[in-house]
């Protein structure tokens, strides 16, 4: 048998001769794998951006510096860009297939391991794309609810941030939810013939409605706090603006709140609330807010609308605006767009140009409505901004004359805090007051007194 073994060693050892023709291979026709990505390494992205034909909004090269902002601010390693001009959008695969043979090459020489698109994709277009692509492929509004999840920080945000997420990712699910747990949904609710994908997207559904009850109760608890704020009682003034505008360094300036200031999309989700003392003396409420962008994420104003509340309870916003922004008219009606869409389009808004120690001496800025020019970071025109904020509550005060008891002194000082005490006389027992005072201020002593008293509008 050891001899038998060996012979046939031998044989198989054995080299044909160099007469025989050899054997061609034939040429595989498997796509390339997708570059693997080792622990450790940078995640390599291309990003794809389209230039529709009769597009409105943002210029597709501005969306695309953008978009790699983004990826940068998410962690993210760019290889490379690519921006096709688009007649009309493909069902299948967004962009035409011979664009798609363009970039998986793309893809392969850059070794990228993920194609990030700068446009909202349906589920199916994006399945299509990453068997197109041989890479993983996501789009803007991933990119971005991403970024929320490692950017939120309080227990509210990441309620917010997984709500958003899940419904983003719930028509999206093919069996990549296997790793939920495996606990039944109680008697009647699981049939023998139910798939994985079915039992997925049934515990999906359970975790959004439980998210929804939880946010409910946050929303309730913000009321609360609202209510509370309501009866101290002090104006409410909103930040708001284009992502990385610098609204919380103007929030450091005014308030010195120690809120987060970086120089990346983002920095801000949850609204941080402090106390600013106006020139006049008038006690205020100044609110940091996420910043808002273009193309929002399917489910963001849903899913943030207890924070977005406050914007839209409060008596003035801010809205603060990048002056070295080469596209701000656009950011601006982007925002615009954003308070229509949360109710608080009616709120009075002051525009605040910010950044304006890198503009250049001769530069000129729009001068619609009322608007400013500071420098969150150095300093410049805060002053100024602080009088027009001034200025601009008082045109909304009630002048007010009341007969309050002279033992309620709380009363009293609450006048003399939340307003401008313009007459106050001791008669018998009883400080006739005359002042001006705001609207929240008039119906809370209105509450206390339990009598009617006469109160106008400022002249």
């Amino acid at each position: 048998m050891n001899r038998r073994r060996r012979i046939r060693a031998e044989q198989a050892a054995e080299v044909p001769p160099a007469d025989e023709p050899a054997v061609e291979e034939k040429p595989s026709r498997r796509r390339p794998a997708p570059e693997i990505r080792r622990p450790g390494d940078p995640e390599r992205v291309i990003l794809i951006g389209t230039d529709v034909a009769d597009g409105e909004g943002i210029a597709a090269a501005e969306s695309m510096e953008e978009l790699a902002r983004l990826s940068e601010t998410a962690g993210l390693t760019v290889a490379a860009k690519a921006i096709q001009t688009l007649r009309r959008i493909t069902p299948a695969t967004f962009i035409g297939s011979g664009k798609v043979d363009d970039l998986r090459e793309l893809a392969r020489t850059s070794a990228a391991h993920t194609a990030v698109f700068d446009d909202a994709l349906t589920p199916a277009q994006q399945r299509n794309l990453e068997k197109g692509l041989c890479v993983k492929v996501i789009d803007r509004s991933q990119l971005i609810l991403d970024i929320f999840a490692q950017r939120a920080r309080s227990q509210t945000g990441k309620l917010q941030v997984e709500l958003a997420q899940l419904e983003y990712l719930l028509p999206r699910l093919t069996r990549q939810w296997s790793h939920l747990s495996r606990i039944s949904g109680g008697v009647g609710t699981r049939g023998p013939g139910e798939t994985q994908l079915e039992v997925d997207r049934r515990r999906v559904r359970e975790r959004i409605a439980m998210l929804k009850r939880r946010l409910l109760q946050v929303t309730r608890t913000r009321t609360l706090h609202r209510q509370s704020r309501s009866e101290v009682p002090f104006p409410t003034v909103a930040l708001v603006g284009y992502t990385n505008s610098g609204k919380s360094t103007l929030m450091n300036r005014l308030t010195r709140a120690g809120v987060l200031v970086e120089d990346k999309l983002f920095a801000t989700l949850d609204p941080t609330v402090r106390r600013l003392a106006l020139p006049s003396g008038r006690v205020m409420l100044l609110v940091d807010t996420v910043g808002f962008i273009n193309k929002l994420p399917h489910g963001f104003v849903d899913a943030f609308k207890s924070t977005l509340e406050e914007v839209s309870t409060a008596d003035l916003l801010l809205h603060v605006i990048d002056a070295t922004d080469a596209d701000a008219e656009a950011h601006i009606a982007v925002v615009t767009q954003v308070l229509e869409e949360i109710g608080a389009g009616d709120v009075p808004v002051l525009r605040v140009w910010n950044k304006i120690d890198a503009l250049a001496a001769d530069a000129t800025l729009p001068r619609r409505g009322e608007s400013y020019r500071v420098s969150a970071g150095q300093g410049l025109g805060i002053d100024e901004l602080l009088r027009a904020i001034d200025d601009q509550l008082v045109e909304n005060d009630e002048r007010l004359l009341v007969d309050v008891p002279q033992s309620r002194g709380d009363l009293l000082a609450q006048l003399h805090r939340g307003g401008r005490v313009l007459e106050q006389e001791y008669v018998d027992g009883i400080v006739r007051v005359t002042a001006m005072v705001p609207a929240k201020l008039a119906g809370r002593v209105r509450k206390a007194l339990g009598a009617t008293f006469d109160a106008q509008p400022a002249k």
